[in-house]
């Protein structure tokens, strides 16, 4: 007898969910990191979850913490487009190839432009990121999958992004030159990253329907119009009401 899986609790249909392939490869070639997001992005268009999947490599996105950098200085920025997917999507997903060790030079780089957006508020007078949720992927032939996620997970929930549990999965092949994930069919059959490939996307998938359902993150005690108003939330220490 095969066990059946219950069906899901929420229905998925209105959310969107962008994935961001940090690969150093433009948009044309095979990029194993991408071949990881399919896993994720697959188990979300089975639920009616919508789903963009981006290169920001074939972008001209300028180094800088600033919305729009050629309103300093440089000729071209894509940064206002991509970042309008950005705000229009419940999930987030930075994927990103591991490289000496740490992400790739574009998964930072588009951190940083993240980064830009980070001080503006969203209608409640909260971080313009709140209610939203992020996760991360990672691929790569050497050590350092926990390392990069918690570098990329860190920046995502200090910008104001809402975490899930194990929102991070990944595959790293045999040390040193090698195949690399779906080489071959490597790592396709690895239990333990379709696992947690697949818990990553559901927990996403859930708390973001949490998320959007509640209407947000509750507004009490995080306002930074109400702070800037002179409110103290009745903080316990009088030096700060």
């Amino acid at each position: 007898m095969t066990a059946t899986e219950p069906p899901p609790p929420s229905s998925y249909h209105d959310l969107r969910a962008l994935f961001l392939n940090c690969t150093l490869k433009p948009s044309g070639t095979d990029s194993h990191t991408e071949r990881l997001i399919h896993v994720a992005a697959g188990v979300m268009r089975a639920n009616k979850v919508h789903v963009d999947l981006v290169r920001p490599v074939d972008l001209d996105l300028p180094p800088g913490v600033q919305p729009d950098m050629t309103e300093h200085g440089f000729d071209r920025d894509d940064w206002p487009a991509l970042c309008k997917q950005v705000m229009a999507a419940d999930i987030l997903v930075l994927a990103t190839p591991i490289w000496l060790g740490e992400e790739s030079s574009v998964c930072r780089r588009v951190i940083e432009r993240l980064y830009g957006e980070s001080g503006k508020l969203n209608a409640a007078g909260q971080y313009v990121y709140y209610g939203r949720v992020g996760g991360c992927l990672v691929t790569g032939n050497e050590d350092g999958i926990k390392h990069c996620a918690m570098s990329v997970l860190y920046a995502l929930q200090h910008l104001g992004y809402t975490i899930p549990p194990q929102a991070d999965a990944g595959w790293i092949g045999e040390a040193g030159p090698g195949p690399s994930y779906g080489d071959d069919g490597t790592g396709y059959d690895n239990d333990f990253t379709q696992r947690n490939t697949t818990f990553m996307t559901w927990n996403l998938m859930h708390l973001a329907r949490l998320l959007k359902d509640a209407g947000g993150i509750p507004v009490h005690g995080n306002q930074r119009s109400a702070w800037d108003a002179g409110c103290r939330f009745d903080h316990p220490n009088p030096e700060y009401r």
